[in-house]
């Protein structure tokens, strides 16, 4: 995929936007052939010096931004020379991905594993034990807890479950 495609597909945009927020993004969305300063960002994209030094931060600490410093001889000041490394988005999202697949894997396996009661009032959920030592009754509103089904629930993390497995190309496991 070009760099210009890259950045034009909406799940990398998102991706983007997720890291380094809506205050980060055009510095993100429009990263400059070769090295720049942060100065020279904030300046060509009209944003405040913090939110451009923040989103660079942000795109170092996740591997899509690289620095070199150099320090004036005369004033001893740094100057940071900021490189946009964005051929590495591939391999985050599919980590992202991978993260997002064991996360859902373990939550279906507590979802399975746990019994749980809802106050219809308050719409706070218990396990069966929380509940169990509170008389089945509601702490905040003195309501019964009624048994809750969770099929929906667990029925929607599967389909994920099954599509996320699907993209990466995993085969299901039974546990």
């Amino acid at each position: 995929m070009a760099f210009e495609e890259l950045l034009e597909d909406p799940v990398v945009q998102k991706y983007l936007h997720e890291l380094v927020g809506p205050s980060g993004m055009p510095v993100a969305a429009a990263p400059p052939d070769g090295e720049v300063t942060d100065e020279e960002l904030a300046e060509r994209l009209g944003l405040e010096l913090n939110d451009v030094r923040r989103a660079l931060f942000i795109l170092y600490e996740n591997d899509l931004a690289t620095y070199r410093r150099l320090r004036d001889e005369d004033s001893g000041w740094l100057t940071y020379l900021w490189t946009f490394e964005y051929d590495n988005i591939p391999d985050n999202l599919q980590t992202e991905m991978e993260r997002l697949l064991e996360a859902l894997q373990a939550r279906r396996s507590y979802e399975l594993d746990n019994q749980f009661y809802l106050c219809e009032v308050c719409s706070l959920r218990f396990e069966f034990g929380e509940a169990m030592e509170r008389g089945f009754e509601c702490p905040e509103c003195g309501s019964p807890l009624e048994s809750m089904e969770n099929t929906h629930l667990v029925d929607a993390m599967e389909e994920r479950i099954e599509t996320l497995r699907d993209e990466l190309d995993v085969e299901r496991v039974e546990a």
